[in-house]
């Protein structure tokens, strides 16, 4: 039985096509946009989620100066404040990057594509060759993880990390390293 799928242009463009399918990646809530401190504390004040981030950067004034601000866009608030607010507006509008769960570690993998090693390149999950199976279970995933909670995993980084720190430490360096110089491939997840 066939497994989730990704599908790219790249190795790293299905990898992070098929792990997107599986769990959220770190994004901004595109209702947070607003740029001046009095917007954004009037935005962080209508929820009870943004005065509990108002209240964990540790803005700490009265009801009544919060009031005054919030009633006059003009009101001279002390920088120190402002980087407070705008701190904690920042906080609530990322939403954090689901943690890769173990079944995607764990899983085994099946690669369909242009698959290059020393001078042995064929195209895999054809007839003639099958799919590139790799265990994710011996990979070392600590840098693909850091990268992906950071909302910093470009396809090319992630395909060279899953090449260096999963593909390598299952199966080796191959003849002469791994490419993957094709323009299509699937990544199918068991």
């Amino acid at each position: 039985m066939a497994g989730p799928t990704g599908h790219g242009g790249s190795l790293g463009a299905a990898l992070n096509n098929l792990l997107r399918a599986q769990v959220t990646p770190r994004h901004r809530l595109s209702t947070y946009n607003a740029k001046h401190w009095h917007a954004q504390l009037s935005q962080l004040t209508g929820t009870h989620r943004g005065y509990q981030a108002l209240e964990e950067v540790g803005l700490d004034v009265t009801a009544k100066t919060l009031l005054n601000w919030l009633s006059d866009p003009e009101y001279n608030v002390r920088r120190s404040y402002r980087d407070l607010i705008h701190t904690a507006y920042e906080n609530v509008a990322i939403v954090p990057a689901d943690p890769i769960p173990d079944h995607v570690k764990n899983g085994q993998y099946e690669i369909s594509g242009w698959v290059t090693t020393g001078t042995d390149r064929r195209e895999r999950g054809t007839r003639d060759a099958a799919p590139l199976r790799i265990d994710g279970t011996r990979g070392d995933w600590d840098a693909i993880e850091e990268l992906w909670a950071a909302g910093e995993l470009p396809d090319d980084e992630f395909e060279d990390h899953f090449i260096d720190d999963v593909i390598v430490q299952d199966i080796g360096e191959g003849t002469d390293g791994w490419e993957f110089d094709g323009g299509s491939y699937s990544v199918e997840l068991r």
